[in-house]
Order: C-alpha cells, then sequence, then structure tokens
C-alpha cells in the first residue's frame, strides 16, 4: 500500500466504525483512503498504524491489523489494551472483528463463516485483559459477549458469501497458542458444547465491553483443528491456503455491511450499542480516597469524566 497521510487522532472523533482483522481488508472498493493514525495511548501503540476511509456517504471507518501488517505479533503479544484504546479514543462505537478459527463441528467446514454468542475462555492468564487495575477495581456484565443486534445485521447480509455456508449462534473457545491444540485438548473442546477455536478473540471483546463498545466477531473456518481424524491434522499451510480463500468473501462481506451499519447506528437502531453508553460509570467498586489518580488519569483517555 502507498504511504498516506498521518492524522491527528485527537482531531477524530467520529470515526463510529472499526474492523479489527487481516490488513487486506482495508483494500476495498467504493471507500476512499483518508488517511493514518497511531495514537499512543496510556497502554502504548496499537498493533500497526489505522487506516482510516471514508464511505461514499461520507462517513469514516477504521481498519486496523490485529497482529500487524505483515503478522509479525503473535497472539500473547497483540497489544489488545491499546488496540481497543486506540479505536475508542477516535470514537469507535462498533468493532467488526475478523478472525481465522478452527472447526470443532463437521458442519462447519473450511471456508465457511460463522457468527459465535458465547466464548469458553482458555487462555492462560498471561494476556492483560482489563483497563480496571492498578488501584481502581472496576467489574463489568460479560454474560454475552457479542453484540446481538450487530450480528442480525451481518446476518441479514449472509447471501454475498460464494461457496461458503454462513452458521451462527455458536461458541467459540479461545486458547492461548501459538501452538495449536493437542488431539485431546480438541476432543475435550467438543464435549464441552465448543464449536470453534481461535487465539483472539480474548481479552479483545473483553476490553472493548469496558470501552463500552458493541463487539461482534465474524469467523471464518480454515481447518477442523486435529479433532478429526480421518483428516490431516491442522498445518500452516493449510490455513494460509483457506485464509487466502476466505479473503474475498470477508471483503464481500464488510462492503455489504458497512451501508446497514451506518444506517443503523445513524437511526439509533443498535439499540444495544446505545445502552453501552454509560454503562460503565458505575462499574467502579474502589472508594473515591482509594483509587489511585494515575490510573484515574489513563481510563479518562476511553472514559472522560467517570471516575
Amino acid at each position: 500500500m502507498a504511504e498516506v497521510k498521518l492524522l491527528d487522532a485527537d482531531s477524530l472523533h467520529d470515526v463510529k466504525i472499526g474492523v479489527i482483522g487481516g490488513s487486506g481488508l482495508y483494500h476495498l472498493d467504493n471507500l476512499t483512503v483518508l488517511g493514518e493514525v497511531y495514537p499512543e495511548t496510556p497502554w502504548g501503540f496499537p498493533s500497526d498504524k489505522i487506516i482510516i476511509s471514508v464511505t461514499p456517504t461520507n462517513h469514516k471507518i477504521a481498519f486496523l491489523a490485529r497482529h500487524g501488517r505483515g503478522h509479525f505479533l503473535n497472539p500473547t503479544e497483540v497489544p489488545v489494551r491499546a488496540n481497543i484504546a486506540a479505536l475508542k479514543r477516535i470514537g469507535v462505537q462498533v468493532i467488526l472483528a475478523f478472525s481465522a478459527v478452527g472447526s470443532l463441528r463437521e458442519e462447519i467446514a473450511p471456508r465457511d463463516f460463522a457468527l459465535p454468542s458465547q466464548i469458553i475462555d482458555r487462555t492462560k492468564g498471561i494476556r492483560p485483559s482489563t483497563f480496571f487495575e492498578g488501584g481502581l477495581t472496576g467489574h463489568v456484565m460479560f454474560a454475552d459477549p457479542f453484540d446481538k443486534d450487530v450480528a442480525d445485521l451481518i446476518w441479514e447480509q449472509r447471501g454475498v458469501l460464494k461457496s461458503s455456508t454462513f452458521h451462527r449462534d455458536k461458541t467459540l473457545v479461545c486458547m492461548e497458542g501459538p501452538q495449536f491444540s493437542t488431539r485431546a485438548e480438541s476432543h475435550m473442546y467438543r464435549s464441552w458444547g465448543g464449536d470453534l477455536i481461535n487465539m483472539s478473540v480474548l481479552p479483545e471483546s473483553k476490553l472493548a465491553r469496558e470501552a463500552e463498545i458493541a463487539y461482534q466477531m465474524i469467523c471464518m473456518s480454515t481447518d477442523y483443528d486435529c479433532w478429526k481424524v480421518e483428516e490431516e491434522a491442522v498445518s500452516v499451510e493449510a490455513v494460509i491456503a483457506n485464509l487466502g480463500a476466505n479473503s474475498d468473501n470477508a471483503k464481500a462481506l464488510v462492503l455489504a455491511i458497512i451501508p446497514e451499519l451506518e444506517k443503523a447506528l445513524d437511526e439509533g437502531k443498535l439499540k444495544s450499542a446505545q445502552a453501552l453508553q454509560g454503562a460503565n460509570k458505575w462499574a467502579v467498586i474502589t472508594s473515591k480516597e482509594k483509587r489511585n489518580p494515575e490510573t484515574v488519569k489513563k481510563l479518562d483517555y476511553i472514559l472522560p469524566g467517570y471516575f
């Protein structure tokens, strides 16, 4: 991609839609690249410069490569707090998060797409997973990790997928990685009710909730993990091949979703996203005299005036 103008992140507060995924997603027809931002948040810099594009209806969209352009960050190394904080800072209210996943179910074939509705956490506790720490304890609801209104809107555009089946209401297991599962683990996840597995949804979805951003992941199946003994166990080569095949469908889906999402935001139809705004003002249970001023200042970056 040709070098583009570096914008001042603090001058942008109207970028309502953020897309997290592979670096190829910002090469989309009908979108004009306005520039890019690379803000230093209180939690550091995001994975890479965030591309800001403009739609034909003059709405701004942010595109962020989760693992950096060229995929130089492994899942544990992704600066998720900085990513979410940077998107929040420029005004993002809804995140569409694309992710490659392994399938734990026969019916979810490689190159199929799926919308998860639940998560099982199998990370190892080594990823920073909250903004509420260091003398400021907060608790937010996470019973339903994804946004149903956004999922419904995405589901309505499923007809744009070519040679691929779209599934929904699936349970996504998030493992630490970067190694893939053992066969015993893969069978265990299936016995727990897991349908899909990846290394990216946590803490990304939790931090989006803390930042009051509606979040929905769109899963792109690349393999059957290793539970399916009649299939070759998952390999990097197979994953990359299917990622390439999924790319065109992902782009088509983004192009179909964005106009509908813009309209829903403009018309106030995303009730769950609206309900998130201001929801965490009362999340902190630390008494005021015990709150760490430095932590309060950091949180003011994403939730100004709350604490």
